[in-house]
């Protein structure tokens, strides 16, 4: 695999993921440039939940950040991985194959934690992440928003870039996204699970009129992820 390990920053170094708390930050030098994890460790982790962001934003996205500041309280430690173009500051999103250049280079930084990884990522990133999956041995994905076709063109369905991750996978997709409501979704195979967010949108955003606030929809995913990952890695639920 490409890539190696760059720096780290903050509190202590990356490859002690699961042994010490806190959150960190590392560079890894990629071939489409650096790209950087920040992690959010928790000691005896049990899995690491690595996800990316989408094309349209970094790792600020509402539901990446529930997450990382939940999962650790499960057991789980999280990586939030922005990808070269988005640490470079670029506002536009390179190519896929690119995208997933820039993945694959991170991994085995991701390996280094020495924990089953969850491949996970928001639109363009739960993509990346269905793509790389058996590839790089991902035991899971999450794929939140995935963007099952661009917005009014439902012809052009990449259900089968998602139906191909081979993998147990999670989609979380929002009740009023534009790139694919909860029940334009394939038939899913067993190893596939779907929940959707009433009234959320491509982002999770919810409008004034919706039954649920913003916490309760970032509770509701943060709360079906963690009862998810047992399951999908065969592991004892957690206590607390």
């Amino acid at each position: 695999m490409a890539g190696s390990a760059g720096s780290a920053g903050d509190v202590g170094a990356a490859g002690d993921a699961g042994v010490s708390g806190g959150v960190t930050a590392e560079t890894v030098p990629t071939p489409a440039g650096d790209a950087r994890i920040t992690w959010h460790h928790v000691p005896g982790a049990r899995a690491l939940l690595a996800a990316s962001h989408g094309a349209g934003g970094g790792i600020e996205a509402r539901d990446l950040r529930a997450l990382a500041e939940t999962l650790p309280g499960h057991g789980v430690s999280v990586a939030l991985v922005e990808q070269p173009w988005r640490v470079a500051g670029k506002k536009v999103a390179p190519a896929p194959s690119t995208l997933d250049t820039g993945w694959r280079a991170v991994w085995p930084a991701l390996e280094r934690a020495g924990l089953p990884i969850v491949a996970g990522g928001r639109s363009a990133g739960a993509r990346v992440a269905c793509r790389t999956a058996r590839e790089l041995g991902a035991k899971a994905v999450l794929a939140l928003s995935f963007p099952l076709h661009a917005p009014g063109k439902p012809e052009r369905s990449r259900a089968a870039e998602l139906l191909g991750a081979g993998v147990p996978t999670l989609i979380v997709q929002g009740g009023r996204d534009p790139f694919g409501r909860p029940e334009e979704f394939p038939a899913l195979p067993a190893d596939m699970e779907l929940v959707a967010v009433p009234y959320g949108d491509h982002g999770f955003g919810l409008p004034k009129s919706a039954e649920l606030d913003e916490p309760a929809a970032l509770a509701l995913i943060t709360g079906a992820v963690a009862d998810w990952l047992p399951r999908a890695l065969g592991l004892p639920r957690a206590r607390g």
